[in-house]
């Protein structure tokens, strides 16, 4: 089965940096699909439900799974994923796992049909016919020897002082420790779903105020920081970088870490890097080869060392990368950057996963939200 993998559509942003939303822009991916393609799954995040209401988001995405599903046919095949951004979507699932007599411990791939999932994955199933639609959590098998997720649980280990590190941090600290040696996805589960549960309500309650302030912030940080690609800021990144070194020596004392004072853009990828190849290894993946997306940082590419994209298990890593316009992440050069949206993973019945750009040729200006996005 020849299978595309991507992941971060976050189809629904309310900044309107969400490309997949506007048919020119999604056009590559649908006309990839129709290139001999039986299976499209996404990683995780195809809705951004922190954002907006679900109904607005769903309404966006309705003309996009439309034309996935008549590309694909009535014998091609939808899996999702489940994210951080969109774990509402299969929170109907696991809150039924876990009423189930124990021990019935959940597993490394679940398939899910979307009307056990809830009303609004069997909303997108619908407006994805004739395709088959299935959910599948926290992962799946893509062949015996290649395993997908999204990559969220790698938040609890990887070395960045993000805003979700550190509450998962904080979680896993005085609430649900995770085991150091075979953990279970419920582990994470434990610590991280009440988190996403939280952020979802307060998106879907409050409006898209708290959360979108959280991310501008972020995108603040790193573009004075100087991310990967971008031009250095020193005198900037000398005096935030003063106030980071403190915070995170405060956060090591408190039990919170370990992180490390570093926003560069090889801390980003060898932090996130390390916190998946500590998720694989204390859940005892061992494949041959392991996708994920979460930090829309696509790889690996000829730059990069080949070394760092290797699991303690041994598992091949590959990123999908995203479907996201963010500039502070990108350079000036159109097409080139591992952060450069449009990323897709092909699979074939043998072989590594290969990576391809599918907006390599769009400039900025094609990419950026139109003044009527929201």
């Amino acid at each position: 089965m020849r299978t595309l993998v991507v992941s971060d559509l976050h189809i629904g942003a309310s900044s309107g940096v969400d490309l997949v939303r506007r048919a020119a822009l999604r056009a590559p991916l649908i006309d990839r699909l129709r290139d001999g393609i039986d299976r499209l799954v996404v990683l995780g995040d195809t809705l951004e439900l922190r954002e907006v209401p679900v109904r607005t988001a769903t309404d966006h995405a309705g003309p996009f799974l439309a034309e996935v599903g008549e590309a694909l046919g009535a014998q091609g095949e939808l899996v999702f994923g489940g994210g951080n951004h969109d774990h509402n979507l299969v929170a109907g699932w696991t809150e039924t796992h876990l009423m189930q007599d124990a021990p019935h411990t959940m597993g490394l791939d679940h398939r899910i049909d979307p009307r056990e999932a809830g009303p609004i994955p069997a909303q997108l199933a619908a407006a994805a016919a004739p395709a088959t639609v299935s959910f599948a959590y926290p992962g799946l098998w893509l062949r015996d020897d290649v395993y997908a997720l999204h990559g969220h649980y790698l938040d609890l280990h990887t070395t960045v002082p993000t805003l979700e590190r550190i509450a998962a941090g904080a979680m896993a600290r005085f609430v649900a420790p995770i085991p150091a040696d075979h953990a279970a996805p419920d582990d994470y589960e434990a610590v991280l779903a009440p988190l996403y549960a939280w952020m979802f309500a307060l998106a879907q309650r409050s409006g898209d105020g708290v959360v979108r302030a959280s991310s501008a912030s972020s995108a603040r940080a790193w573009v004075a920081l100087a991310g990967e690609g971008r031009r250095a800021h020193p005198l900037r990144a000398a005096a935030l970088g003063t106030g980071l070194y403190a915070g995170v020596k405060a956060l090591n004392l408190a039990g919170l870490g370990p992180v490390r004072p570093q926003l560069s853009g090889a801390s980003l990828r060898t932090g996130s890097l390390f916190g998946l190849g500590e998720t694989l290894r204390r859940l005892g993946v061992d494949a041959p080869y392991v996708l994920f997306g979460h930090t829309h940082r696509s790889g690996p590419w000829p730059v990069d060392d080949p070394a760092e994209w290797r699991a303690p298990t041994g598992s091949q890593l590959t990123n999908t990368g995203s479907w996201v316009y963010q500039r502070h992440f990108l350079s000036d050069r159109p097409g080139v950057g591992p952060y450069w949206p449009g990323v897709a993973v092909v699979v074939e019945d043998s072989g590594p996963p290969r990576l391809e750009r599918l907006l390599a040729d769009r400039t900025h200006a094609e990419l950026e939200p139109p003044a009527s996005a929201g």
